[in-house]
């Protein structure tokens, strides 16, 4: 993957991460549900004052520059090879993009805008930016398994 591609991705992530914030602080109450995928989704805005998991709460300063932290170092970490292999520069992508949605809510917010609940089992709220994180990790350990299957291989 070219560089270019990685930020592009990485700035759709923010674009579609802020969009969708933007319309769940809009037009739902916090608190209340509303179905969205039957059985396997619901819309439920809250306001995340920590971080995964619930993980640091009130700690939205804090986490506020570890997200800049994050996103400088993955930019440099992006800028320092042209290109990349699918997994790795989708990995980057992905986390640079999730890193910065969550970051700017952190900046200008105070928290970070979760709205999205799965339904069939007890899981915290989160947002595309998180979906981003997570794929982010997926993709990284894509990209180990497949090095290192090409590496044992040679």
């Amino acid at each position: 993957m070219r560089r270019g591609s990685v930020v592009a991705l990485s700035m759709l992530i923010v674009v579609l991460d802020q969009l969708s914030k933007h319309w769940a602080r809009g037009a739902l109450l916090p608190g209340g549900s509303k179905p969205f995928i039957p059985g396997l989704l619901q819309l439920n805005l809250v306001r995340n004052t920590g971080a995964a998991f619930s993980l640091f709460r009130d700690s939205s300063m804090l986490l506020g520059i570890l997200s800049l932290v994050v996103a400088i170092g993955v930019s440099i970490w992006i800028w320092r090879e042209a290109r990349r292999g699918l997994w790795m520069g989708l990995a980057l992508g992905f986390l640079l993009g999730g890193t910065i949605g969550n970051g700017i809510d952190r900046w200008r917010l105070g928290h970070v805008t979760d709205f999205l609940e799965l339904v069939p089992i007890q899981f915290p709220i989160f947002n595309w930016a998180d979906v981003a994180i997570n794929l982010a990790v997926l993709c990284f350990a894509i990209d180990a398994f497949s090095n290192r299957d090409d590496q044992t291989n040679s």
